[in-house]
């Protein structure tokens, strides 16, 4: 064997093993970011004086990467919080922390968003909180009295949701006011052109619940909200906040007809409200002959089309979860929602109302037909 042979054969196992070894372990840290670390550490123990009036807990800032230039850093971090006594999981945010070196120690500078991630209401501005009964109210460039206005409808709209969703959920409602339509939007990460006209939305997507619950918000569209009349006030909170109690039962298998449907449900529940002043959509279609053939598919209620065919889609949602307690029961209704978010959905039907999925549909039809001759 020649000598260099001998060499790599001697030389080569011990290489490996040692690439081996490291494989997995973390690159050293140089001490200035072991520094900028503990300072973001040290800054993060306790949240912001401007946020004393918010009831947060469990609030730390877990950095991630850290970038430096010279005297500038930057580091990206998670902040997780809880609003305690309210969120029954912890809500996370992807941060951007600046900092710079003062005669030897790095100081926190500036604390805003990473890019790409959604801003907090306290990014857009001074925080004022109204409490409720059933309610916290998060308000930033809105009056108090506006504030204390939402937090009562909450307090009404949270026992209307327990009412009509007797299922396990917190009872207990967030919601946040933003200023404008467009920090709206900037808080849900969509164009402002998607709420407009919209009183309120929930973050949480419907459809998607992750266990444990997430920590849903309401968002006020202080645009929409201010054209609201105090009914319509009442059915659009009722509306959002069983979106949060329901959460926990709603899943991918969940069909989104029976998610906004109920949500209907429950806002309208126990007022006077007909099917010709909530549906009138619907109530021209069907008078034109113009029956929908199935009940509303997800696509249907997709935002940027044509109105007139979203307006149908959730006034036949309502309908037909309208039908249901109507004609099987609340009880069926509510068991009916339970069972579509952990079984196949002809075999929830058929549990729940002891029919199949097309004698449902058909139903629905023949009593939309019958409403609105």
């Amino acid at each position: 064997m020649s000598p260099v042979r001998r060499f790599l054969v001697r030389v080569l196992p011990l290489l490996l093993s040692a690439l081996l070894a490291g494989c997995g372990a973390p690159a050293p840290r140089d001490g200035a970011e072991r520094d900028i670390r503990e300072a973001v550490a040290d800054w993060s123990r306790t949240p912001p004086a401007a946020l004393a009036g918010i009831p947060l807990e469990g609030w730390a800032y877990e950095v991630s990467a850290v970038r430096r230039d010279g005297a500038a850093a930057t580091a990206r971090a998670e902040l997780r919080y809880r609003l305690s006594g309210y969120d029954a999981a912890a809500a996370g945010s992807a941060r951007e922390v600046r900092l710079t070196r003062d005669g030897g120690r790095w100081q926190v500078t500036g604390d805003r968003a990473a890019p790409g991630a959604l801003p907090q209401l306290w990014d857009q501005g001074p925080v004022t909180v109204v409490r409720g009964a059933h309610a916290l109210v998060l308000g930033v460039g809105q009056e108090a009295g506006t504030l204390s206005a939402i937090a009562a409808e909450a307090d009404r709209a949270v026992p209307a949701a327990s009412a009509a969703w007797p299922g396990p959920w917190a009872g207990r409602a967030v919601v946040l006011v933003p200023g404008s339509l467009e920090r709206m939007a900037e808080l849900l990460g969509r164009p402002a052109a998607e709420y407009r006209g919209m009183g309120a939305v929930t973050t949480g997507r419907v459809g998607a619940a992750p266990a444990p619950a997430p920590a849903d918000r309401v968002v006020v569209n202080p645009q929409g909200w201010g054209q609201l009349s105090p009914s319509g006030r009442g059915v659009i909170l009722t509306h959002e906040v069983t979106h949060v109690a329901t959460r926990a039962a709603t899943t991918a298998t969940t069909p989104l007809w029976l998610s906004e449907g109920f949500a209907d449900w429950a806002g309208y529940r126990g007022t006077q409200v007909t099917p010709e002043q909530a549906a009138p959509a619907l109530a021209r279609a069907v008078r034109r002959g113009e029956v929908p053939g199935a009940l509303p598919g997800a696509e249907d209620f997709a935002f940027g089309g044509d109105p007139e065919a979203l307006a149908r889609a959730y006034e036949g949602a309502w309908l037909a979860c309208r039908l249901i307690a109507g004609r099987w029961g609340e009880a069926a209704l509510v068991d009916l929602y339970g069972r579509a978010g952990r079984e196949p959905w002809p075999v929830a039907v058929r549990g729940a109302l002891a029919v199949d999925p097309d004698a449902l549909t058909k139903d629905w039809q023949e009593a939309l037909r019958a409403e609105f001759r």
